[in-house]
Formats: C-alpha cells, sequence, structure tokens
C-alpha cells in the first residue's frame, strides 16, 4: 500500500482534470451510503468525526473511505480546521492500495466540485467571483471557478482582514490578483458568482444584496446548526445540492428554512449527479438567482482518489 502526501498529491492534480473525473463519476453505478457524524464534546468548541464510505456497485471497481475530524479550535494552534485521511481499496478484493492525505485530497475536490457545479449553474459570462473566507479553501476556490467561468475579477472578504491581506500576497507573488474587501454587501452586490467558506453560525450573506444572475456556492455550514446565508438568498434562487442526501440533511443554509416552511424539500430542483445526468427540465434565465449547497460527498472523494492513483500510476 502506497502513502500519498501532499507533495504527490499537488503533483499528480490539475483542476480541469479532476472536474471531468468527478463529472465522469458522476454517472456511473457507485454506491453512497449516508455520511456518519460523531460529535465530540470539547471546551474549545464541538468537534466533528466523520466516516465517508463509497464504492462501485459492480465488478472491477474501487472502494474508499474518508475519514475526517473537524476541530474548529486549532486555528489558535496554527493547524487546519479539517484534517483527515483517505484510504483507497480494490473494489472486487478489498484489499487496500493507497492512504492519501485526507485534508489534500478534500481541498482539491471541493474547489473541483464547486467549479463543476458553476459550469452547471453560474451564468456563462459570469466574470466576477468573490470568495467569503481565508481559510485553506479560499485559494482553490479562487483558481478552480477560473477553470470553468471567465473569471477577470477575484475578490475576498474576511472577517478578520489581515487573514485576507496575507492570502491575497502570497497570491499576488504566484501573479494571481486578488482584491480585498472590506464591505462585505458591496462586494456581494458586485459578484456574479459568491463562495462562501466559513463555519459561521450566523448568515452572512443576505439576499437583499444579489444582483439577478448571480449564483450561490455554499460550502462552509456542514451541520443544521451552522448558517451562512438568511431566508432571502434562498427565497429568492432556485435551489440545487452537490448530493440530496447529505445537504438536506445537514446543510443549515437548506435544513434550516426548511424546517421553517419558507421552502419545501420539492422545490430543490437537482443534486449533482441529476445535473451530470440531465435531470434539469427548465434551462437557466439571465436574471435566475443559483443557490447550490455543498456539504461534501464520498463520491467526489473516490472520484478523486481514483484521479490521484491513476495520475501516480497506481492503476492504469
Amino acid at each position: 500500500m502506497r502513502v500519498l502526501e501532499q507533495a504527490a498529491i499537488d503533483a499528480a492534480l490539475t483542476i480541469p482534470a479532476l472536474i471531468e473525473a468527478i463529472d465522469s463519476l458522476l454517472r456511473a453505478d457507485v454506491v453512497v451510503p449516508v455520511r456518519h457524524h460523531h460529535p465530540i464534546a470539547r471546551e474549545d468548541g464541538e468537534a466533528m468525526h466523520l466516516i465517508m464510505p463509497a464504492w462501485h456497485a459492480g465488478a472491477g471497481g474501487y472502494l474508499g473511505v474518508k475519514i475526517v475530524n473537524v476541530f474548529p479550535g486549532n486555528a489558535v494552534r496554527g493547524l487546519p480546521s479539517v484534517l483527515g485521511a483517505y484510504v483507497l481499496m480494490n473494489g472486487d478484493t478489498g484489499a487496500p492500495m493507497a492512504l492519501i492525505d485526507g485534508t489534500r485530497l478534500t481541498l482539491w475536490r471541493t474547489a473541483a466540485t464547486s467549479a463543476l457545479a458553476a459550469r452547471y449553474l453560474a451564468r456563462p459570462d459570469a466574470a466576477t467571483h468573490l470568495v467569503v473566507g481565508a481559510g485553506a479553501l479560499a485559494p482553490f476556490f479562487l483558481r478552480a471557478h477560473r477553470v470553468t467561468r471567465p473569471i477577470t475579477r477575484s475578490i475576498l472578504w474576511n472577517k478578520t482582514r489581515a487573514n485576507a491581506e496575507k492570502l491575497a500576497a502570497s497570491l499576488a507573488a504566484e501573479g494571481f490578483a486578488v482584491e480585498v474587501a472590506d464591505d462585505l454587501e458591496s462586494a456581494v452586490r458586485e459578484a456574479d458568482i459568491v463562495s462562501t467558506i466559513t463555519l459561521s453560525r450566523e448568515p452572512l450573506v443576505h439576499g437583499a444584496w444579489l444582483k439577478p444572475g448571480a449564483h450561490l456556492d455554499l460550502v462552509g455550514a456542514f451541520t443544521p446548526a451552522m448558517r451562512e446565508t438568511d431566508d432571502d438568498c434562498v427565497l429568492r434562487s432556485r435551489l440545487f445540492a452537490d448530493t440530496r442526501g447529505g445537504a438536506l440533511k445537514e446543510g443549515g443554509d437548506l435544513v434550516q428554512p426548511i424546517a421553517a416552511g419558507l421552502v419545501s424539500v420539492d422545490q430543490v430542483e437537482a443534486d449533482l449527479p441529476e445535473l451530470a445526468r440531465g435531470a434539469v427540465i427548465n434551462p437557466r434565465q439571465p436574471g435566475d438567482i443559483t443557490l447550490y449547497k455543498s456539504t461534501g460527498g464520498a463520491m467526489f472523494d473516490l472520484a478523486t482518489a481514483m484521479q490521484i492513483a491513476r495520475a501516480t500510476g497506481l492503476v492504469a
């Protein structure tokens, strides 16, 4: 069994190839149980232990499981809030093939999956991209959305401006220009795509700020108690999810307004596998606001692990 750490993953993956790998697997026969959640009580904030399996239903495929720990208190320790490991196994024998850095895999797959969703849902001419949150996912999101939409302006907002400035400076050193916004409302009003990647429990983005044709890419709120957008965002938007089983059970941005009776489960038009299979009947109109709620899914992890395995020569 090979051990593949961050450097090997970064050398193996590109966003365009990963987007296509995920898109392809969404059309395959893959079994994805709802992930296991195990809260861990801690003095510095409740942590979460997640177990996320997926496997091919037929012969000749792969089996994988990601073990993830979300520890919000890690920021003060200089560590990522999300840490984990991925085990890729032979789908016919169950033999372990690779142990993959799950934290790095998650960064790549989350950004690529959101960019794929934007390819299906955002306006084709979307040019301004706002990222809310300057954590580890932010640079991946800023790069990934430029693959599927003609982004010419990238904006970054973070509750602590210094963290946004630090990230913008590091990207500038690579030749990637990012504006740091002081006022979130103004930035949202200008954005064609708004990606939220925070651990907020209270709405940050308000529906009244969204311009016609905007696309919301909501990633951070992964429990029912968390939320990054208000009710108006949901009420003004056409609703989509990465997976119905995950987003409708775990994502507070949808769970809370559904529980309050403001919208119904039936108003979620499609999830990402359904989008990949052409299930959306009504094409996007120029003024439509689309809301994509992502809570993560083991199918996307499996696609990423398989792409890493292919690119590193582990499998043909």
